[in-house]
């Protein structure tokens, strides 16, 4: 994992939670989207981080979903949309983060955090979630249109990491396939063919949850056409 030092960016919050029951819609709801700040280090594993739970494992969490990373620098725009200050861990993810925007960022860019080794492996899907937890029921959508999702990372190398750490990147992937690139093909471009087999030959990198859904769309666009 040792190479130049490209990029680096400040590891402002590292934030965990527990499984929680909300109400959504008049139903109950289970999440583990509560997260908030973590004082102590916590051990990043291919399973996630430690001390934060998963309710949802078949769309969340697991290998390719380790850890969910946030730029604070979209904070301004979704406190002015939601009327209220957002603290870290306010979107849900575990680390809360200075840079890392992501038409800078690529799938399968390698950085090295703290003693870990983590590896962005899809854009996150805005989901329902978003939506229970600030009462904003076109915020998934809002977010998914706007590029200001976020991302997941994998883990290559368990390690400890804590507030304060730099995310230093150390090898960019070669194919420089942004994750607002991703996110533009996933969101806005549904019927770009070509953005489509760009992505897949992303396959060795990219999350499968979405090798299969762009497998299946783009299986969809060349029936129709």
């Amino acid at each position: 994992m040792d190479g130049e030092i490209v990029k680096e960016f400040s590891l402002v919050s590292v934030n965990a939670g527990r499984v929680r029951n909300s109400d959504y819609r008049g139903r109950e709801a289970v999440s583990g989207i509560f997260k908030n700040p973590v004082a102590d280090a916590v051990v990043v594993r291919p399973s996630g981080v430690s001390g934060d739970e998963v309710a949802d494992l078949v769309n969340h969490g697991g290998p390719d979903k380790a850890v969910c990373v946030y730029s604070l620098v979209h904070y301004p725009h979704w406190e002015r949309v939601l009327g209220r200050p957002l603290g870290y861990g306010a979107f849900g993810e575990n680390f809360s983060v200075d840079g890392l925007m992501e038409e800078e960022v690529h799938i399968g860019d390698v950085f090295r955090v703290g003693t870990a080794a983590v590896q962005i492996s899809q854009p996150r899907i805005p989901c329902w979630k978003l939506a229970m937890k600030w009462g904003l029921d076109t915020l998934p959508e809002l977010a998914a249109k706007s590029g200001k999702t976020g991302f997941y990372l994998r883990v290559l190398e368990e390690g400890t990491v804590r507030t304060g750490d730099r995310l230093k990147l150390i090898r960019a992937h070669e194919d420089r396939i942004s994750i607002d690139e991703a996110n533009r093909v996933m969101h806005r471009d549904k019927q770009d063919v070509e953005g489509i087999r760009r992505l897949l030959e992303l396959r060795e990198v990219l999350a499968g949850s979405w090798i299969g859904m762009l497998e299946r769309r783009l299986a969809k666009l060349e029936t129709e056409g």
